[in-house]
């Protein structure tokens, strides 16, 4: 028990950082599943293919599949880090410029509709990748 309070004590930014994220995958999920719904043609797992950027439909459920794909690598990271003994503070601080460089990518996938690549969307996605990237880089070399 005072292991993970320990744990905590040490690397809450962090902790913080994933629980937000998995809060925010988890509001995706609903907004996708809402939006889909709305249609008139729903089908219940099935997004009309015929979809772009200009349908909400299309952008909602390409936000939460983004998701699905890229954070699970990084609460991955954030695990080991933590149980690596890695630095709280730059772990604390890349995780919360992933969030918000996801966070930022949500938003504007919601709200700006486009086909035009980088659109603003990916620039705040390499922000989360970079994040990303540079904790990965990072831990590597802490076990050097």
């Amino acid at each position: 028990m005072t292991e993970g309070l320990s744990m905590y004590a040490s690397y809450g930014g962090a902790l913080g950082a994933v629980y937000a994220l998995l809060v925010m995958v988890f509001v995706q999920s609903l907004v996708a599943a809402v939006a889909h719904r709305a249609q008139k043609s729903y089908v219940p797992g099935i997004v009309d293919e015929s979809l772009g950027p200009e349908s909400f439909v299309f952008r909602s459920h390409r936000t939460f599949m983004n998701s699905i794909e890229n954070v699970p690598f990084m609460i991955g990271l954030v695990i080991l880090a933590a149980m690596t003994g890695f630095d709280a503070f730059w772990l604390a601080l890349l995780s919360w410029a992933y969030v918000g460089g996801r966070l930022a990518h949500m938003i504007t996938y919601y709200l700006v509709a486009t086909r035009k690549n980088p659109s603003l969307r990916s620039y705040f996605f390499i922000l989360a990748i970079l994040a990303q990237f540079v904790l990965m880089v990072m831990l590597g070399i802490s076990w050097l």
